[in-house]
């Protein structure tokens, strides 16, 4: 069975149309309560109702979703904890700790406000299997089976949430060190962090400047965050600081910029994070990318005799494939980061503070792990793409590809994939010169226009 509403990192949407509605919601909460409640009973559990917890980011249909979400949990008989606004990462770590059945997060992530969206933990903190969402699948489709009166779910609000989360992240930073004497910028995109990333950085010693910490609901990731490290950079020059961290909506990415205001992405993270390890004797047996990892990243790893494997983008997929190779660190350039000593998830503080270990251990600037990598030029052009279409199926387009990337030889590397968050698709193309990486691009862009007016057309 082909899923239907999940995509590679939950279901998402705009508000207000399908599937991001109240009903739909409600009906997805008891379609989920009705798979817990079957394999508790299968797994002989038939003593206490499941448990799941929800958190969420900052945006204004948060609430509406919240109570959709916990009138379909309840009426399945699962019982709910509010978590209230929360970075999805400290959804998976309570969950886990809480011993939840499921951990679930309202949040669209990196998109602007009017989008939101649904996605799950298991019990152990980490992503669902594409299996699991099909089962959940299968279920919506069939008629609600309401629980009696007596046997429906109760709701609690989790009170101490976010402090929690904050010793939680404190914990992973190594306790012989301090960030007294560093002043950093911290931006939380307006998200759900607002509160928690200040404090977390500030009570391991840190001077915190602060920017993207007040949010009303409809400025989330606006011209802020790790979405738009623009901002960033500018408060870090403007005070003197010596790091600036940026989050994105939900707190689960990361990106970087040092005291001259340049920016690093997650693949460089990622490369600074390997050689930390080796250089602290620790061993790095290999790294997980993904198609999307830079090229000259996957070149510096093997350099130092570390294999990088690439996975599908997604963090999920990252995820799957470290534990696969029983593996530690892996990423995206977006700034999903796992460190799976540390979390079962990406988590945008914690890898922070993971990158700040880092330097401070070896009185080094994140500029000082990366000499000599010199990343390859990537241009990512994003074109409007109709959801579940193949591009390989069209025969014009994929002439164009191997044309370019005739051109191209083993210097560049084309990538082309339909977005699993948005209804685009994405034309990667990588190459020595910044020069021909764009024209390469735009090059398949402007063909994959005329393919659909040529479609068009014909219609």
């Amino acid at each position: 069975m082909s899923r239907q509403y999940f995509g590679t990192d939950g279901i998402r949407g705009t508000v207000g149309q399908a599937p991001i509605t109240p009903d739909f919601v409600l009906r997805l909460a008891h379609a989920v309560g009705r798979v817990l409640c079957r394999r508790a009973q299968a797994a002989g559990q038939t003593q206490a109702r499941p448990q799941v917890l929800i958190g969420k980011d900052t945006r204004i249909s948060g609430y509406m979703l919240e109570s959709a979400l916990e009138s379909g949990f309840n009426s399945a008989g699962v019982d709910v904890i509010l978590a209230g606004p929360l970075p999805t990462p400290g959804v998976a770590y309570l969950t886990r700790t809480l011993r939840a059945d499921l951990g679930v997060v309202i949040s669209a992530s990196h998109n602007p406000f009017p989008d939101n969206g649904i996605k799950f933990f298991s019990a152990q903190g980490s992503k669902l299997s594409d299996a699991w969402e099909t089962e959940v699948e299968a279920a919506l489709a069939l008629p609600p089976v309401w629980a009696d009166s007596a046997h429906l779910g109760k709701t609690r609000r989790l009170d101490d949430a976010a402090g929690r989360y904050i010793e939680f992240c404190k914990s992973t930073f190594d306790s012989t060190l301090t960030l007294k004497g560093l002043k950093l910028v911290v931006d939380a995109a307006n998200g759900a962090a607002y509160q928690i990333a200040p404090k977390v950085f500030h009570e391991l010693g840190a001077e915190v400047h602060a920017i993207g910490c007040r949010p009303d609901g409809l400025n989330i990731n606006d011209g802020v965050g790790a979405t738009h490290p623009e901002a960033l950079a500018q408060a870090v020059v403007a005070q003197g600081a010596d790091f600036g961290i940026a989050l994105d909506g939900d707190a689960d990415r990361l990106q970087w910029v040092d005291r001259q205001g340049r920016l690093y992405n997650g693949d460089q993270l990622l490369y600074v994070l390997a050689m930390d390890r080796q250089a602290r004797g620790d061993g790095v047996p290999g790294v997980v990318g993904t198609q999307m990892t830079n090229l000259a990243v996957e070149l510096a790893l093997q350099a130092k005799n570390i294999p990088l494997r690439r996975a599908k983008v997604g963090d999920r997929y990252v995820l799957e494939l470290l534990n696969e190779q029983g593996w530690l660190l892996g990423g995206e350039g977006s700034g999903h980061l796992l460190v799976l000593d540390q979390h079962t998830t990406g988590d945008g503080l914690v890898s922070a503070l993971q990158v700040l270990q880092a330097c401070v251990r070896r009185g080094q600037d994140v500029s000082d792990f990366l000499q000599g990598v010199e990343l390859f030029p990537q241009t990512l052009l994003n074109l409007p793409w109709v959801v579940g279409q193949d591009w390989r199926a069209n025969a014009s387009l994929v002439a164009a590809c191997d044309q370019v990337q005739a051109e191209l030889g083993e210097s560049g590397r084309i990538l082309i994939r339909a977005s699993g968050t948005e209804p685009v698709l994405r034309i990667m193309v990588e190459a020595k010169e910044i020069k021909q990486a764009q024209s390469s691009a735009e090059f398949l862009a402007k063909s994959l226009t005329q393919i659909q007016q040529g479609d068009s057309s014909r219609n």
